[in-house]
């Protein structure tokens, strides 16, 4: 989505792609660009993009028939399923060294294997919190992503385990904010969150990179932000999502782009992945 000029006069231009044909649309915004433009760019993506929500939505009401009709103990081995892949993707994304076969069997029977102790720690941990978080929803808060954190970490990096990091951080060639700026920007984010009329899964991407780029702690910040991401879309009734360590370039990549960037690489990711809920 652009910001064009002609004859003295603002547009909004966003292209997309419709039977192989790529389709323009714009949206006069006045001779000059207004103070709430990130707001307008927000509801005109939504506005051109109509069709897509209308997918995202036979998602939800497809799901919640599957899953009404699940016995619970399925329910169970699903979710433990569920919590397998997502702790060993996510954990693999952020350089861990255990396998998917690994991470199974350190869940599933308490097997260590011959790997990083950190790494068995945080693998048993993740996936403990990540089954707790899906049983009751919470209001999300500072102290609720501090508390994953420090679930999540304390016996393998007791020193920076529930706490926001106090020095600066650098991601590739991105600076995160200044220490001194993390609890307005994460004050910011979860009034969004509270206050957001956005579609839910819209929600979910924007949140997971809105994290991601404040980078409230010193270790852990993809994994909690990912944690975020799910969160949010299980309770409000739809599916998860779990990036795959295959797609991790991808992944990377559209996290080094504008945020509406990301939320279009988020959507059409997670509609690929549910594509034969809507089909």
């Amino acid at each position: 989505m652009n910001i064009i000029k002609k004859n003295n006069y603002y547009y909004l231009k966003y292209s997309i792609k419709k039977n192989g044909k790529t389709i323009t649309k714009e949206k006069y915004l006045g001779n000059k660009i207004p103070k709430n433009i990130d707001k307008i760019k927000e509801e005109f993506y939504r506005e051109v993009n109509k069709e897509l929500f209308e997918k995202l939505e036979k998602i939800k009401e497809n799901f919640q028939k599957e899953w009404s009709k699940t016995p619970d103990s399925a329910k169970k081995r699903e979710l433990e399923e569920i919590s397998i892949a997502f702790t060993y993707n996510t954990n693999a994304i952020e350089g861990s060294t255990i396998t998917l076969y690994e991470t199974r069997e350190i869940l599933q029977h308490n097997f260590a294997p011959n790997k990083s102790l950190n790494d068995i720690e945080e693998t048993k941990r993740h996936a403990k919190i990540f089954l707790n978080v899906l049983k009751e929803y919470k209001p999300i808060t500072k102290k609720l992503l501090l508390q994953w954190h420090k679930e999540i970490f304390i016996e393998s990096k007791e020193d920076i385990a529930g706490v926001f990091r106090t020095y600066l951080v650098r991601v590739g060639n991105y600076i995160a904010p200044h220490e001194d700026d993390i609890i307005s920007y994460l004050n910011q984010m979860i009034k969004y969150i509270k206050d957001s009329k956005i579609h839910p899964v819209e929600l979910a991407g924007r949140m997971h990179y809105v994290f991601e780029k404040i980078h409230p702690f010193g270790d852990g910040n993809g994994r909690i932000g990912r944690m975020l991401m799910n969160y949010i879309l299980w309770h409000n009734g739809y599916p998860m999502v779990i990036v795959e360590k295959k797609t991790r370039k991808s992944y990377y990549k559209a996290l080094t782009k504008e945020e509406q960037n990301f939320t279009n690489y988020f959507i059409k990711k997670y509609l690929k992945i549910h594509e034969k809920r809507y089909l």
